[in-house]
């Protein structure tokens, strides 16, 4: 039987809290901090937690512990690389801590990826002090940018990417612009005849609204019937409930042209930590709940 921790021993600088103002996260950490600093848009730090490995944060926002990225990056990359038949170009906006480029060059059909990241401070903090993570900065195929994803894929050329992956954080700062029906119809420009665009699309529970918004903003710009909302369990983000949005331009789907024997024999090659054939199609499985809240 374990017994909580006594309010009188508890210590607040012991612990990083990530909350909306009604519902927190709280994961505790030990010793100082291994890296602060302030860039033009945000606060970047890292820790060491007791249970979680390292941990990066951006204004206290929890981005990835060590324990837990897998299930993130694993879902965000490969759902879109085992439906979509031919991805040769792919563009990341954001994903500074490099896990999303990470599970992309495990697949070799792709010639290119251009990652843009506005915070170069991120890239610098998971260089140095998240390696299994931030493995892949230096992979021939990649195109590293730091620079305003927004303004990039508005000057972006037509037709110019088989894949898009956004890989943002919460809709404040510099990745507010990042959830806007302006910046998606760039995205879906710039993607080519049967693309596909993965998003980080928020907590139906921790962020309700942004999730609505952003659900509705899609569907305006793809079409309904090319908007597949799926879900994936994420312990570091308040909630563990998080969402994921697949998008496709000329109706790639993710369950219909999905090859199960493929992502059968990817994720044994690789070892993958969450992501699996049947946890891909059972993911496109919403809860009543969430079925109501994006249909209204």
């Amino acid at each position: 039987m374990t017994t909580k921790q006594s309010t009188s021993e508890f210590n607040p600088a012991e612990w990083v809290i990530d909350h909306n103002g009604k519902t927190a996260l709280a994961i505790r950490i030990q010793g100082d901090r291994l890296f602060q600093e302030a860039s033009p848009y945000q606060v970047v730090e890292v820790f060491e937690t007791y249970d979680r490995g390292k941990m990066l944060t951006i204004d206290r926002m929890v981005m990835c512990t060590e324990a837990d990225e897998a299930s993130y990056h694993e879902m965000i990359a490969h759902t879109p690389m085992l439906t979509h038949p031919g991805v040769k170009d792919v563009l990341v906006i954001g994903g500074g801590d490099g896990g999303t480029i990470r599970e992309l060059v495990r697949h070799p059909g792709i010639e290119r990826i251009t990652m843009v990241e506005i915070d170069e401070v991120v890239v610098k903090a998971s260089k140095q002090f998240l390696p299994t993570i931030s493995c892949a900065f230096d992979h021939p195929k990649l195109n590293l940018l730091i620079d305003d994803g927004i303004k990039f894929v508005q000057n972006a050329a037509d037709a110019s990417y088989d894949l898009v992956i956004i890989d943002s954080s919460d809709p404040v700062g510099p990745s507010s612009g990042l959830f806007t029906q302006s910046f998606y119809q760039d995205v879906y420009r710039c993607l080519r005849p049967g693309g596909v665009v993965t998003i980080q699309s928020e907590s139906p529970l921790f962020h309700p609204q942004a999730f609505v918004d952003l659900n509705y903003c899609l569907k305006q710009v793809f079409g309904f019937d090319s908007v597949h909302l799926y879900l994936v369990f994420i312990p570091m983000y308040p909630m563990g409930l998080w969402s994921l949005t697949y998008c496709s331009k000329g109706g790639v789907h993710p369950i219909k042209n999905f090859d199960y024997e493929k992502a059968t024999q990817f994720t044994k090659k690789h070892n993958l930590n969450y992501y699996n054939p049947d946890v891909h199609q059972a993911a496109f499985v919403l809860p009543n709940y969430i079925q109501k809240i994006v249909e209204n």
